[in-house]
């Protein structure tokens, strides 16, 4: 007699029904797995025997043929440790239930205790998807299943505790549903932009990036405040919407790196990787292809601090995440996207030895070793950050002033004006963009509206600064954010104005 029951796999960091079929076959004691299994998967064997017989279950002393289904799909981790179990005991005659709506998943330990998986969000809104009621899950997964709601989660400590419940001899009370809107937090900084003395130009850039999902780009002598100001940029940034924590959790689900204290992204992300970082710890992929530090970064902050210092084949392959928010990695067994939809701040010297164009310590880098250091920096990439501003040395005066700066909050408020405003416009207009660096030709044309004398201005700077066709749908961009910024439906002069101001001097 065939038994199948449900279960799922991770691809990427979205999840496919899996069909756990087992056949008990006359021959020899012997368990076969089959279905692209890969080591941890084929190991369930031994964890499973080991779990039904500690559960007072008892494991069929014969051929045990077991089909993961789809077959041409790899299936990978410990996820099917517990269908595997029920799966068996169905078929056995030691239980009997209606599995047709029921999703299983989670790791088996010797004794029959229930461990932590990863993915389980992306698993929920897939069985969801597919129409199925209940779905059991490892204890420490309570959290991110329940996000999901219409879906009846059950929390299972152990293969015997389940075991009672299909039974009906001790049920398990379901976990009720979790308010994702009472979980939302203020992204943690552990800087306050009041406590940072002097830079006004390069806060209001700051206040416009996170305003408008742009990127920045800051340049200044060692010890200006670069830094700190991109610590104290976690702190202006809106609070996550509901779509939002979905989009950034399912990311750290299939990550694993989700905790029981912390089983939740509800703040902006905010990943600062060091320069020694490889060009698949920055974008993902492996054998296996995981998320990358730009897909931990989606709708948060990727800070990437001495900009030269890394490599460059590194960077270049940030250029197409840049441009399409998306990040596309291609293996032998197939192509898997994830999102990286990130504002990209970046910090750098101007020269190796951190002082060129410094007024108060001269700079002693000969001019060829300043030209290669920029250099590590290529010209289209540079051309995709928004903003471009100088971090120049603080002076005593700005350092000692008791004069306290605009606070964090403030700011924050006024960034999360801006954002409700670009939502409302974007929704009224049926089209599901967040920010307005996310827009393309379509809405530049409908919501770029620039009154007689900005455009006179952006005609001359294109000639005058020598601009490429995307510098000038992203001045438009900044312009565009800064308008919403002054609560001004129409882009004016002054805002075109501010917007250039934020170019880098040599294009």
């Amino acid at each position: 007699m065939l038994t199948k029951i449900y279960s799922a796999a991770v691809v990427g960091i979205e999840a496919e029904i899996i069909e756990v079929e087992v056949d008990i076959l006359s021959g020899l004691p012997n368990v076969i797995v089959v279905g692209l299994p890969d080591t941890a998967v084929k190991e369930a064997k031994e964890r499973v025997r080991s779990a039904i017989t500690n559960s007072d279950a008892v494991f069929p002393m014969t051929r045990v043929a077991i089909n993961l289904a789809p077959a041409d799909l790899p299936k990978v981790g410990s996820v099917f440790d517990l269908p595997i179990a029920i799966s068996i005991l169905v078929n056995s005659g030691q239980l009997m239930f209606e599995a047709s709506d029921k999703v299983f998943l989670g790791e088996l330990a010797l004794d029959g205790k229930v461990r932590a998986v990863s993915g389980v969000l992306p698993i929920a809104l897939s069985a969801k998807k597919k129409g199925f009621r209940e779905i059991f899950v490892p204890r420490e997964n309570l959290s991110e299943a329940t996000l999901v709601k219409g879906l009846k989660v059950i929390g299972v400590g152990s293969l015997k505790e389940l075991i009672s419940h299909l039974q009906n001899i001790k049920p398990i009370t379901p976990h009720p549903e979790k308010d994702i809107a009472s979980l939302m937090t203020i992204s943690s900084a552990t800087v306050d932009m009041k406590d940072i003395k002097g830079q006004e130009h390069t806060k209001r850039a700051l206040e416009i990036a996170a305003s408008g999902g742009h990127n920045l780009a800051m340049t200044g002598p060692p010890g200006s405040g670069k830094t700190l100001l991109a610590k104290a940029f976690a702190g202006i940034l809106p609070r996550l919407n509901e779509e939002e924590v979905l989009e950034t959790t399912k990311i750290y689900s299939v990550s694993g790196l989700l905790s029981i204290k912390k089983p939740l992204v509800t703040s902006r992300p905010f990943r600062s990787p060091h320069h020694t970082a490889s060009a698949v710890s920055l974008v993902g992929g492996g054998s296996t292809p995981k998320p990358g530090e730009i897909s931990m970064a989606h709708r948060g902050v990727l800070f990437l601090d001495e900009l030269p210092e890394f490599n460059k084949s590194v960077l270049e392959s940030l250029r197409q995440p840049l441009e399409d928010g998306v990040v596309t990695i291609s293996r032998a067994q197939g192509t898997l996207t994830f999102p990286a939809r990130f504002t990209l701040v970046a910090a750098q010297n101007p020269c190796p030895c951190g002082y060129y164009n410094d007024p108060e310590k001269n700079c002693i880098c000969s001019p060829g070793q300043i030209l290669k250091y920029n250099k590590k920096v290529s010209g289209p990439l540079l051309d995709r950050i928004d903003l471009h501003t100088e971090v120049p040395r603080i002076s005593y005066e700005k350092i000692s002033s008791t004069e306290e700066s605009e606070s964090s909050e403030k700011i924050r408020a006024r960034v999360e004006r801006s954002r409700v405003r670009q939502r409302q416009r974007f929704s009224q207009n049926n089209t599901d963009l967040q920010t307005n660096s996310e827009m393309g030709t379509n809405e530049l044309k409908k919501f770029c509206v620039i009154d007689k004398p900005g455009q006179e201005l952006l005609k001359t700077a294109l000639t005058s600064m020598h601009m490429s066709a995307r510098s000038y749908y992203r001045v438009l961009k900044v312009a565009r954010t800064i308008a919403d910024l002054s609560d001004s439906e129409d882009i004016l002069q002054k805002h075109v104005s501010e917007a250039l101001q934020y170019r880098p001097r040599e294009e």
